[in-house]
């Protein structure tokens, strides 16, 4: 959902507004916390300010704004393109070639733009880009008249739209840069090492080409070798292998530094989030690590940290949290950490659901149902195999064990009560499934115990020896009987007013309808205490 600033936002770009819509369009195309990522959207915004004059819109269109989104708006884009590649975006010149040379846009592009979106089509071609070299020769094999630098608005193919064949379509889409020339066939060799996870394989042939990719940079103007999707990645992968040891290669800090800035600046979310532990001179957890000079910068931190979790790093949010819990930290804010802590344990990271598991639980004094918040997440813990987070739930719910849960193993004769008394038979199958006491199967409030994860056992109101515990839910088997003993029991008072009556009367249909049950001593004395 829109915060207040974004909500804002889209008012002043409704409102013709060239700056609110450039914003705009910036949100949606990288996505933010209230706005999710869209390309089409984000187009739609961007296309409204280059309008109005905007040559950042423009920028951003040529950078971002792949051939696919092209091609299925009905906007004539050619001109944004255009203005983009004459700004120095050299990624833009390639869809400008596609649009202004065979797609929609090919009606309507004046000799001018033919010849500009050739120009930048050899460019590509001569850099070595495979899908710019098949595009040209294709152009060129439609018009066998025309030279390679004379396009024409007669000559030009106007019947069939240039498309890339299906396996070169996912290039298309995330057009490269003159940084880097990929040998032909490469990189699909690099995509299968890296999914059959050959780290070594993968670095040997990767490296050499990242120190390629970062020499170009260095050597180049800062718009006309912008890194594309492809230098993003390799860069990204590379710094990933070298700092964590993997692929036999090794590197110098301050080499892998400079692959995570140039991959964090081009929107890597694994660049951005190794960028804010930098800053904070920290490991995920929060520990301290001398790396580099100098004191942390937890600002910086926080916005790289930030940017990463937005694209779905739960361990940045998780970082974060540890961040605002820092006693160096001069903005600490405990609730602030915690609303961090639970994003990222709803994102699934395991670490940070058993930090809220612990937590709720060392918080239980303060609200009682904390423990039932505390077993929800160490249960999820738990299923990502924490072994901490199991150990939890064996102290804090553990099944009945003793004398007092003895009963239990005769409550086999259950089901022949199913017919003449369903309440009570329920309440003997629960018994048996959950390992309850005589006195917690008979007063149990069912609806109220239920809580989805767990049972919270407490008949403290009815009967005044008892505890309040919680037995944890684990299987498709408990969750079916306790929806079909849920559903039993839905419109039944299961107080000492409801129709199973009070204490003494459960007990009393117990023992006569079960007689054998009267023999399993379970620990209990009739002398109970019986509550006001």
């Amino acid at each position: 959902m829109a915060n207040r600033e974004e909500l804002g936002l889209i008012r002043g770009a409704r409102a013709g507004r060239v700056e609110a819509q450039l914003e705009l369009g910036k949100l949606y195309l990288f996505g933010s916390a209230g706005l999710p990522k869209s390309l089409p959207t984000a187009l739609h915004w961007l296309d409204r300010a280059a309008k109005q004059g905007s040559v950042e819109a423009c920028e951003l269109i040529g950078m971002h704004i792949p051939l696919d989104v092209a091609v299925q708006s009905a906007l004539p884009l050619g001109p944004w393109y255009e203005r983009a590649y004459d700004a120095g975006v050299a990624r833009a010149g390639l869809v400008l070639a596609q649009l202004t040379l065979g797609g929609p846009d090919a009606g309507a592009a004046d000799p001018q733009r033919r010849a500009k979106a050739l120009a930048a089509l050899e460019s590509a071609a001569r850099a070595g880009q495979a899908d710019a070299q098949w595009l040209l020769t294709r152009y060129r094999a439609a018009m066998p008249a025309a030279g390679p630098s004379a396009p024409g608005p007669a000559r030009a193919p106007q019947a069939r739209p240039m498309t890339l064949p299906s396996r070169d379509v996912a290039s298309a889409r995330q057009p490269r840069s003159a940084a880097l020339a990929l040998p032909p066939g490469e990189g699909g060799m690099l995509e299968a090492a890296w999914e059959a996870c050959q780290w070594q394989a993968y670095l040997q042939r990767a490296l050499p080409l990242a120190r390629v990719v970062v020499a170009s940079l260095a050597s180049g103007s800062k718009l006309s070798l912008r890194p594309g999707a492809d230098e993003v990645t390799l860069l990204s992968r590379c710094a990933r292998l070298l700092e964590g040891g993997l692929g036999g290669l090794s590197a110098e800090p301050a080499e892998i530094r400079g692959f995570w800035e140039i991959a964090a600046a081009e929107h890597d979310r694994y660049a951005q989030m190794a960028m804010g532990l930098w800053y904070a001179r920290m490991q995920v957890d929060g520990k301290r690590v001398a790396v580099g000079a100098g004191s942390a910068n937890f600002k910086k931190a926080i916005r790289w940290l930030t940017l990463a979790g937005e694209q779905g790093m739960a361990e940045a949010w998780y970082a974060l949290s540890r961040i605002y819990i820092k006693p160096e930290f001069s903005q600490r804010n405990v609730a602030d950490a915690q609303r961090y802590l639970e994003r990222a344990a709803e994102m699934g990271y395991r670490e940070a659901q058993l930090e809220c598991g612990n937590s709720a639980w060392r918080a239980r004094r303060e609200n009682e149902n904390n423990d039932v918040r505390a077993v929800y997440w160490l249960q999820k813990a738990a299923a990502q195999h924490s072994a901490e987070a199991l150990a939890s739930l064996g102290k804090i719910a553990p099944r009945g064990q003793g004398a007092a849960f003895a009963w239990c193993d005769a409550l086999s004769v259950a089901r022949d009560l199913s017919a003449t008394h369903p309440l009570l038979a329920a309440r003997l199958e629960l018994a048996a499934m959950f390992k309850l006491t005589r006195a917690e199967a008979l007063l149990l409030d069912i609806k109220a115990a239920d809580q989805g994860h767990c049972l919270v056992i407490d008949i403290r109101a009815s009967y005044g020896r008892s505890k309040r515990r919680l037995v944890v839910v684990t299987n498709a088997q408990e969750r079916h009987l306790l929806d079909r003993v849920g559903r039993l029991f839905d419109n039944v008072d299961c107080g000492p007013n409801g129709p199973e009556g009070n204490y003494r009367q459960r007990l009393y249909r117990l023992k006569t309808l079960v007689p054998d049950l009267g023999a399993v001593e379970d620990s209990e004395t009739d002398a109970y205490e019986m509550a006001a």
